[in-house]
Parts: structure tokens; sequence; C-alpha cells
């Protein structure tokens, strides 16, 4: 087996290799990030929840603005693209390891952190696609996610020890996260650009894509939901240190490397319609844990419901691929397809800087932070009800091969 797998990916597209490469690099900057990034905050500046809810607003003004930056460099190919997004998000973790207690400079460092991930967003779907044929986008799509969580394994496991050995030392985990992303850039420099690029409008906002806009507008919300106030329970309310995420990043990282890959042929062989309403039924079940666990007489094992939450949260953040998938097969022309993630990622950041200032300053801090769970299963309920109206050209959802092409 291990002979057959090694042979797969020594016939592969040596693109394709380069890419999981870089995926890997930005994938363990981006797991030191959300490891650490909660306790850094609560450890150095001692916020609220508001105030915790409120930073999110200018943390995803650049995911808001992302369709504007990319647009700007509509003349670049979506690697070179990629490139400098990888070296910003290492700039922005070099940063956040030298700038202390210093609030203008955290703020600073995180927004430029921001832009460059996700400026790097919607190049790296549009890359992994890119390098499949038309029914491969799942498994392309599948195998992206798999490089990245088998980072975040790495990450989780670097954290640890990092804490283990030296308390919670976040400038050494910033300073290593940049340097990963710095690695990832190079990688990026080093793949092909086409002879001919691909000519990507500026913005893209078609009548024809209106399921998919509502899709990554609820998407926001979902996220940053669980992105901001799930980890925040852990460490207001149950007091969890940085090494408590680092073991479930760890746990879920394992388990994401097949999930992953697991995922993308699901796509391809489910269609992009079931996919999404699996994830939607499950969130439902997900928030109402995490907001009314306390009050099911679990006892010392609360935490661990909760702790079975956040990781399967985490792998479900991999169905982003099967909007991205939908939006491939409906696009009008192969152009359309990075411009209109993009702007799904400028959509759903719009409800992204607004929901965690709502959630924190007039739920959690007024009622209780059960109401920020019990709203997002609203959320989650509207989420499966969209997706199920998810429909696809017929014919296009053949299962994909098995194998890595020789040449992508």
């Amino acid at each position: 087996m291990i002979t057959r797998t090694v042979g797969k990916f020594k016939n592969a597209d040596p693109q394709l290799l380069l890419f999981l490469l870089a995926v890997f690099g930005l994938g363990m900057a981006n797991g030191i990030f959300q490891v650490t990034y909660n306790n850094y905050l609560d450890d150095t500046f001692h916020i609220s929840a508001g105030t915790r809810g409120w930073l999110e607003f200018p943390r995803e003004l650049p995911g808001f603005l992302v369709a504007l930056l990319a647009g700007a460099m509509f003349f670049l190919a979506e690697t070179r693209i990629a490139m400098v997004a990888a070296f910003v998000i290492g700039l922005g973790m070099l940063g956040l390891g030298l700038a202390g207690d210093q609030w203008t400079l955290m703020l600073v460092f995180t927004i430029a952190w921001s832009i460059g991930q996700h400026l790097e967003m919607p190049m790296r779907s549009t890359i992994a696609m890119d390098l499949g044929t038309r029914n491969q986008h799942g498994r392309r799509l599948g195998q992206s996610s798999a490089a990245r969580v088998g980072a975040s394994l790495v990450s989780g496991l670097f954290v640890w020890i990092i804490i283990e050995r030296f308390g919670a030392n976040y400038t050494i985990t910033f300073v290593a996260g940049a340097a990963m992303a710095i690695v990832a850039a190079f990688v990026y420099a080093r793949m092909a650009v086409p002879e001919q690029p691909r000519q990507r409008g500026k913005l893209v906002v078609r009548k024809k894509y209106w399921l998919y806009y509502v899709l990554c507008t609820l998407f926001g919300a979902r996220k940053q939901v669980f992105l901001t106030f799930a980890p925040w329970v852990l460490v207001k309310i149950f007091g969890e240190p940085a090494s408590t995420f680092a073991k479930l990043w760890m746990v879920s990282a394992v388990i994401g490397v097949f999930f992953q890959q697991g995922l993308g042929d699901l796509i391809d062989r489910w269609g992009e319609r079931r996919v999404l309403m699996a994830d939607g039924i499950i969130l439902i079940v997900l928030c109402l844990i995490y907001g009314f666990a306390g009050k099911l007489g679990l006892g010392r094992y609360t935490v661990w419901a909760l702790y079975a939450c956040y990781i399967l949260d985490q792998l479900l953040f991999g169905v982003e691929n099967a909007r991205s998938a939908y939006l491939a097969k409906i696009a009008e022309t192969p152009e359309d397809v990075s411009a209109s993630l993009t702007m799904g990622i400028s959509i759903n950041h719009a409800v992204s800087m607004v929901v965690p200032w709502v959630g924190g300053k007039y739920l959690w801090e007024r009622f209780g932070y059960q109401w920020v769970f019990l709203a997002a299963s609203g959320i989650a309920a509207l989420t499966t009800l969209a997706a199920s109206l998810v429909r696809t050209p017929d014919g296009q959802e053949e299962s994909a091969s098995d194998e890595l092409p020789a040449g992508g």
C-alpha cells in the first residue's frame, strides 16, 4: 500500500505537488495562529466577550474587501496572487510575534495577517480545481484540504511542545508561523505561470449565482459564531489553556487527513446538495450542544462534549469545498470561477464583521452565551433550507478517478 501511494505521487503532476506543499506550509501557519490567537488575546489584553466580538470587525474587514484586492491584481496569475498573499501572512504573524502588549500594533498586524489569509483562500480553491478535470473538482479540493489539515497536526504538536517547554511564549509560536508562510510564498513562486494567463474580471456579480451568494452569506454568520465564540466559551467559561486547543487541533487534524479526502470524494459521488444539507443539520445539533451542554447533567464530561463539538466543527469547515464545486459547475465561463469565489468571500465577510459584535455585545453580555448558539442554530436551519435548493447541470456528477493523473 505504501509503495502504491509513493508511486502515485511520483507520477503525479509536479505542479500539483508544489501546490500541495505550499498549502501545507500555509496550513502550518494557519494552525499556529488559530490555536494560539484567542489565548494570546486573553493572556495579553484580558478582553471581554464584547471586545472580542468587536475585534472581528477590523479582522474580517479584509475579507469583505478581498474582491477589490484581488481585482486590483487582475493582471497576475492565481499562483502569483497566492504568493503575495502568503508573504503578507508571514509579515502579519512576524509582527504579532514581536508586538508584545501593544494593542495598536496587534491590531495592525492582525489585519495584515487577515489580508493575506483572505486573499489566498479563493486562489487556493481556483488553483486546486485548475489542476484537475471537471469531474475531479471535489477530489482536488479534498486533497488541498487534506494537506491543510495534515499541516494542522504538525502545527498543533509544535504549539503543544512549545507551551510545555516554555509556557505561553507567543513570540516563538507566531514567528515560527511566519517562517512557514514565507516558505509557502517561495513554493508558490516556483509554480508555473500559464503562457496566456486567464483573463479574470475585476468583479463578478451575476443573477445566476444568487443561491451561491446566499450560501456564502449564511456561511459567514455560521463561521464567525464558531471561530469567535466556540473557543471563547472554552477559554472564558471553562478556563481552557492554549495547550488544550493544540491537542484538539491535533486530533481534528489526524481525523481530517482522511476525512477531508473522503469528503471530497463524497461531494463528487453524492453531489453538492446532499453534502450541504447534511452539514446544516449537523450544525444545528452542534449549536445546541455548545449552548446547553452545561444543562444536560453531564457533570465533568460537559467539557468533553464541547471538545467533541470543537473537533467536528473543524472537520465540517471542509464542506466549503462543496460550495466551490457547485459554483464551478454552474459558472457561465471558467473566468467567472476565481472572481466569483472572491466575491463569495466578500459577501460572507460582510456578515462576518457584524455577527461577532452583535453576538458578543447584545447576546452574550446581556443574556448569556447560550443565546449566541441558539441564534446560530437558526442560521444552521436556514443553511439547510438554502442547500435544499441547490441544483447542478445534468451529467456532471460522475465519480472522479481514484488516481492522481500524470499530467494534472
